[in-house]
């Protein structure tokens, strides 16, 4: 999701998010009761990422006489559920936020609006074609990709100082490969206060399709190219599932930290629990806000390749919308080049097209840090888009949420493991 928290997949397990506005309550889109000129909006949003929308809104509105649009700013936990109610009712919004891992939920269900028809193309070829995908179902695109962000690996500095840790990396050219990152890991541990720890990775609150990152760092794949026959049990599964159990047999990560944990890796880092800790650059801003220390970004650790989680969000028009037409150029004014910069630009997220140098963006937040997270963009492979945007994501979460938690937890064993996740892709793809 994103506060985005890419938190997608698990709806039935996300919690409000640390900076959530205050939900202002649900109101349908109403395709019999709206009036002509009216957009409805919902979305959830951080502080900074709602002052942003509002800001867009009015330039809408100023720039389209005669139209409003009603922003409906929700926490992210009554999100889906509640737009799940507003679709069966046939009273959803007009438009409405999503992240890329729940987006094949309603693609794949004949639930959004086809904005192919609005869009030339040479305007989707000002897209990225990987993200341009994530918004398609079945080569039909059903929104529009509004921006991404992915995760790096954040350091305290000073504790990696104190543990001899000082030569960093800070392109992917360089980065810590596994084995180094173990090295790292196992000297902190050495030099760590006991109730301190190495790392901590963001799989919690629904972000289990965040281990991903590592099984794609393997060269594996959960799904093959038919979208539903399972991969996983390889030997990169192995590899990537065996590594990961690692961190929680050497008290490497906090053993509150699995994916069932309630709290997010941000605060296990702010709060000085962890030494170093994976998280999206969309919490940059609280990061700041709240880290007493001095503290730098630097890539995601490699192993056959580099890869990271495909977070952020699309913002997508209901079929059911009495204004098409009207919701179609609301799209398309969120993602013109000048507004899309202008959103990342406040928010530290990443832009989704081609024409917008991510260098160049004036981030309002830790400038100096947000390098190292558009390169790491670049990792996310247009394989990793397709599965990360299945369909059937959100219901293979599920079974992966309760399969890793017992590895990581339980003492599972990696085979049984595998299968158990091989099991539970099978249930949910048909296959």
């Amino acid at each position: 999701m994103n506060h985005t928290r890419m938190l997608s997949a698990l709806s039935l397990a996300a919690v409000t998010a640390l900076s959530l506005s205050a939900c202002t309550g649900f109101t349908g889109g109403g395709s019999t009761a709206q009036q002509e000129g009216t957009l409805t909006f919902t979305t959830w949003a951080s502080e900074s990422e709602q002052t942003a929308f509002e800001s867009l809104v009015s330039q809408f509105e100023s720039e389209n006489e005669g139209v409003t649009v009603q922003l409906n700013v929700v926490p992210y936990d009554q999100m889906f559920s509640n737009i799940d109610a507003q679709l069966s009712a046939g009273n959803a919004p007009d438009i409405f936020r999503v992240d890329y891992g729940n987006l094949g939920v309603y693609s794949s269900q004949n639930q959004l609006l086809d904005v192919s028809p609005y869009f030339t193309p040479e305007e989707v070829e000002q897209f990225t074609p990987a993200m341009w995908e994530a918004v398609s179902y079945d080569g039909t695109p059903y929104g529009v990709p509004h921006q991404t962000d992915v995760s790096a690996l954040l350091v305290n500095t000073q504790l990696l100082s104190a543990a001899g840790i000082t030569d960093l990396p800070t392109t992917q050219a360089d980065a810590w490969t596994w084995d180094e990152f173990a090295d790292v890991a196992a000297k902190l541990k050495a030099s760590l206060p006991a109730d301190t720890y190495p790392f901590v990775y963001n799989w919690q609150l629904g972000g289990t399709p965040r281990w991903l990152s590592w099984l794609f760092q393997a060269d594996g794949a959960l799904l093959g190219e038919d979208g539903t026959t399972p991969e996983i049990d390889s030997a990169a599964g192995t590899e990537a599932l065996d590594f990961t159990r690692s961190f929680f047999e050497k008290g490497w990560v906090p053993p509150t930290s699995s994916v069932k944990a309630a709290t997010y890796a941000d605060s296990f880092f702010t709060e000085e629990s962890v030494a170093m800790a994976f998280v999206g650059s969309f919490v940059v801003p609280d990061i700041e806000n709240l880290a007493g220390f001095d503290w730098t970004a630097l890539p995601m650790p490699v192993n056959d390749r580099g890869a990271t989680d495909l977070g952020g969000n699309a913002l997508v028009a209901t079929q059911s919308s009495a204004q098409p037409e009207l919701a179609a150029k609301f799209l398309k004014f969120m993602t013109d080049a000048d507004n899309m910069t202008a959103f990342c630009a406040a928010t530290n997220e990443l832009p989704t097209r081609v024409d917008i140098d991510p260098s160049s963006i004036p981030f309002a937040v830790r400038p100096d840090v947000m390098p190292v997270f558009v390169e790491q963009a670049t990792t996310i492979q247009p394989s990793d888009v397709k599965q990360l945007t299945s369909p059937s994501l959100a219901a293979i979460a599920v079974s992966m949420q309760d399969q890793l938690e017992a590895a990581f937890v339980n003492g599972q064993s990696t085979a049984d493991t595998l299968a158990n996740i091989t099991s539970g892709i099978r249930q949910a793809t048909g296959s």
